[in-house]
């Protein structure tokens, strides 16, 4: 990458000024430019989950599972948490003698 002419010359080079199109700070090594997302969706598996269900009516725990290749423990952290949001909602029924769990996003 070149150097400004600038930086060649040992001069400084002025940070942009706060204000609108500056970024935010950073702190504790992550920036800080939305504070106002939720942290209950945002997380990378939350969000998969939700961008899954987006597209499909509704999603058995297996689907979902295999989807996103998470462990069943991961994947009903997430899923409880994204339910006691309020962000989608389950029905547990039985196919067979087997549990079926299917998920599907709250209007």
């Amino acid at each position: 990458m070149a150097k400004s002419n600038a930086a060649r010359k040992g001069a400084s080079v002025a940070a942009p000024a706060a204000g609108k199109g500056a970024l935010a700070s950073v702190s504790g090594g992550r920036a800080s430019l939305a504070p106002d997302l939720d942290k209950v969706i945002h997380e990378r598996v939350r969000l998969a989950i939700v961008s899954a269900l987006a597209v499909n009516p509704s999603l058995s725990f297996n689907e979902l599972k295999s989807l996103l290749t998470i462990t069943d423990g991961n994947l009903s952290v997430h899923a409880r948490k994204l339910e006691d949001a309020g962000y989608i909602a389950s029905q547990k029924s039985f196919a067979g003698r087997v549990p079926l769990t299917e998920y599907r996003l709250t209007a």
